[in-house]
């Protein structure tokens, strides 16, 4: 369906949805840490709006639960736990040397044409408001795989863990509006406690080889050997 022919609320969704995929990209090429946290915290944010503006326009009030767990959780509670542990491990300025950030971030542009072009036949066929955002909660999943890939650093795969999950939950609303309420709870518990170990995580690397490096980890395993 044209975007001209969609009401306003639908059109809504589709920016907001646009958003998040660009939220994807501010985290492929960030290199700081701490503005890393901001981006995803955006995304969380984000992808609350998006949840919401579905419940609206397609009358699932159960939606409404998602969008709110989705910003408390997302948007405020992890951001703001990742930050301090930034803080408390002193790490919260430092600069990652990334890659060829032009090549990831074309590889990014590659990533989300080739979702679009797999999501092409579902949008066609499918009758729901949101079939036009299928592409971008696949391209989301995919983004978040290529910042664990390209990034060293443990925080920074951690985040990119938590968008692949952020990419789940979108795919779940743009596909089917969201899972039964007892999943999403399951879920959301789960992420929270995945975000608990993963801090625990990061002391005791810090401890172990005093960085957050995770290439040092190989390297250690080579000399084992």
């Amino acid at each position: 369906m044209h975007p001209d022919n969609l009401g306003v609320f639908s059109q809504g969704i589709l920016v907001s949805a646009a958003l998040v995929l660009f939220t994807s990209f501010v985290m492929l090429a960030q290199a700081r840490i701490q503005p890393l946290i901001y981006a995803f915290a955006w995304q969380g944010a984000l992808l609350s709006v998006t949840t919401a503006l579905v419940a609206l326009v397609s009358g699932h009030a159960h939606l409404y639960i998602s969008a709110l767990l989705t910003f408390g959780l997302k948007a405020l509670l992890i951001p703001w736990m990742l930050y301090r542990l930034t803080q408390r491990l002193h790490i919260q300025f430092d600069v990652e040397i990334v890659s060829h950030p032009s090549l990831t971030l074309l590889a990014g542009a590659v990533l989300v044409v080739f979702c679009y072009y797999v999501a092409l036949p579902v949008a066609q066929l499918s009758t729901l408001v949101t079939r036009n955002t299928i592409a971008v909660s696949m391209a989301t999943v995919l983004l978040g795989m290529l910042l664990m890939i390209t990034r060293r650093t443990a925080v920074a795969q951690v985040i990119g863990f938590m968008s692949i999950e952020n990419g789940l939950f979108f795919a779940a609303v743009a596909s089917t509006y969201g899972m039964p309420m007892i999943v999403e709870l399951g879920v959301a518990f789960d992420v929270l406690v995945a975000a608990v170990l993963f801090g625990v995580f990061f002391f005791q690397i810090r401890s172990s080889i005093d960085s957050l490096d995770v290439d040092r980890l190989d390297r250690l395993s080579e000399k084992g050997d």
